[in-house]
C-alpha cells in the first residue's frame, strides 16, 4: 500500500468579473475533477488509509452517494473490500456507479440516519472499520488539503464559499484555514432550502434535526449537522446562507456551459451564491468557491430539474 494520498491536487481556475452578478473575479477550486467525482476522496481516502494502516481488513460506510464512491475508490486502491450502505433515496444510477467502482452496496432505511446506524452495526458485528461520511477529525484533516493546495499555488483569497450537508467539508476548510494562518478568512456556508439543517440550527441557537429533507440536493441531505460543525461558528467567522433548488440548478447549468463540467445541485448551491447573494460578496475582493462536484448528476437530470422547478 502506498502512503501517498489517494486524491489529486485539483486545478484552480479564475473567472472573469463578468461571470457572476457579484462583479468579482472568483477562484474556483475544481474538486469535481477528483477521481471519485467529488471532494469526498480527500477526507474519506485519508480515513480509509488510516484504518487499513491500523489493521482493518474490511470497511463499511453509509452514504447517499459521494462518500460511498470515494470509499469504494479508496478500498480498491488499498486492496480491501468495502460495503456501502445507502438509503432508499439513493438513485439506482448512483448505486450502480458505486458497485462499478468496486464496492458492495446494501440498501437500508428511508433516510441517511437509518442507513448509517445499520452500517455501524454491521461493522461492529464483523469487527470491520466504520468510516463516517462527514464526522471524524481525520476526515476534516483530509478535506483541509484543498486549502493547503490553494495556498501553495500562491492564490490570494479573502473568503471561502462552500456547500454544507453534514458539514465535513466546512470543518475541513476551517481546519485548512487555521493551519495556514488564515483564521480571519470567513467561510460562507451554503445550503439549499429544504436541506438547511445548519441554517436552522444557527437561527435557533441550538443543534436541530430537520423533520425531513425536501430539497432535490439530496447530497446535502443530513437532517442534522455534526456537533463539531454546529460549534464551529464560535471559533471561526462563518456566515450561513441558503439558496433555492432552482438557483442551484441554474448555477449548475451556467457552470456547465462555461467550463464543460457537470456538478450536482449540492455543488451548484455554492456556485449560486455569487449571483443570488451578490451583495454579500461586495465586501470581498477575491472569493474562493469550492466546486465540490458530485456523481448524482447528468445533463438530462439537470434539464428535468430545471423544468420541474420553473
Amino acid at each position: 500500500m502506498s502512503a501517498l494520498p489517494l486524491h489529486l491536487d485539483t486545478p484552480l481556475f479564475r473567472t472573469s468579473e463578468a461571470y457572476s452578478k457579484s462583479g468579482r473575479p472568483l477562484w474556483l477550486k475544481l474538486d469535481a475533477l477528483q477521481p471519485s467525482g467529488s471532494f469526498k476522496l480527500r477526507g474519506v481516502g485519508r480515513l480509509c488509509q488510516h484504518e487499513v494502516e491500523n489493521g482493518a481488513g474490511e470497511i463499511f460506510c453509509a452514504s447517499g452517494g459521494n462518500a460511498g464512491i470515494a470509499a469504494a475508490y479508496a478500498g480498491r486502491a488499498l486492496g480491501v473490500p468495502v460495503t456501502i450502505v445507502v438509503p432508499e433515496t439513493t438513485s439506482v444510477e448512483v448505486r450502480l456507479l458505486i458497485e462499478a467502482t468496486g464496492a458492495s452496496v446494501l440498501v437500508h432505511g428511508a433516510v441517511f440516519d437509518e442507513a448509517n446506524a445499520h452500517a455501524i452495526a454491521l461493522a461492529e458485528a464483523r469487527k470491520a472499520a466504520y468510516v463516517h461520511p462527514f464526522d471524524h477529525p481525520l476526515l476534516w484533516d483530509g478535506h483541509g488539503t484543498l486549502i493547503d493546495e490553494v495556498v501553495a499555488k500562491g492564490a490570494e483569497f479573502d473568503c471561502v464559499i462552500a456547500s454544507v450537508g453534514g458539514g465535513g467539508l466546512m470543518a475541513g476548510i476551517v481546519a485548512g484555514l487555521q493551519r495556514n494562518g488564515l483564521s480571519d478568512v470567513p467561510v460562507i456556508a451554503v445550503e439549499t432550502e429544504g436541506a438547511a439543517s445548519l441554517n436552522a440550527s444557527v437561527m435557533a441557537g441550538e443543534r436541530l434535526t430537520l423533520p425531513a429533507i425536501t430539497s432535490i440536493a439530496n447530497s446535502l441531505g443530513a437532517r442534522q449537522v455534526a456537533q463539531h460543525v454546529f460549534d464551529l461558528p464560535k471559533r471561526h467567522p462563518i456566515e450561513s446562507v441558503t439558496v433555492s433548488d432552482a438557483d442551484a440548478v441554474a448555477a449548475c447549468l451556467k457552470f456547465a456551459d462555461a467550463y464543460r463540467i457537470l456538478v450536482e445541485p449540492a455543488c451548484g448551491a455554492a456556485l449560486a451564491v455569487a449571483d443570488v447573494h451578490a451583495g454579500l460578496l461586495s465586501r470581498f475582493e477575491n472569493p474562493l468557491i469550492e466546486v465540490c462536484g458530485g456523481i448524482g448528476v447528468s445533463l438530462a437530470k439537470l434539464k428535468a430539474w430545471q423544468e420541474t422547478l420553473l
